[in-house]
């Protein structure tokens, strides 16, 4: 059992629950698979569409392919529910591919945490949408979304 600890821990309320899924959106727009990583358990439990990663070192590897396939990656999540030690994050982000077409993906996340706050388990189910570049919503600089950017309630997304 690792020793680590990511607060917020569990039991959640809404304001940790809040903060848990930012840090988890700032953490996945940084796109660096190490830091992206450590936030699960070593022995973590994924499905993430049709891929289902089995602990840190598989997902480091799945992130590494999934940045290195869908380039210029923005994201943004938002808490859909709470209880406990359990989160349901709804997200999107825009992409493009390597032939620059563009992608809106969509998605609804469940995530279960243990005590130390490190995620135990990821179910992911995700459907992408083409989209024209000039139809994209997502366009504050690579890294961190800006506060004052829209939510995705703001987008209406």
């Amino acid at each position: 059992m690792t020793t680590d600890i990511k607060p917020p821990l569990p039991p959640f309320d809404e304001a940790s629950a809040t903060q848990k899924v930012r840090m988890a959106e700032d953490a996945w727009n940084s796109r660096d698979p190490d830091r992206v990583a450590q936030v699960y358990t070593e022995d973590t439990i994924w499905r993430n569409r049709a891929e289902f990663p089995r602990g840190r070192e598989q997902v480091k590897d799945f992130l590494q392919k999934k940045w290195a396939r869908e380039l210029d990656y923005r994201l943004i999540k938002e808490l859909w529910a709470f209880e406990q030690n359990r989160i349901a994050v709804r997200f999107a982000y825009e992409w493009h591919d390597d032939s620059g077409n563009w992608f809106r993906s969509y998605g609804n996340e469940n995530w279960e945490f243990n005590e130390q706050g490190l995620m135990q388990r990821r179910f992911a189910c995700i459907n992408d949408l083409p989209l024209k570049e000039s139809d994209r919503l997502f366009h504050w600089a690579l890294g961190r979304r800006p506060d004052d950017h829209p939510s995705l309630s703001d987008l209406n997304l």
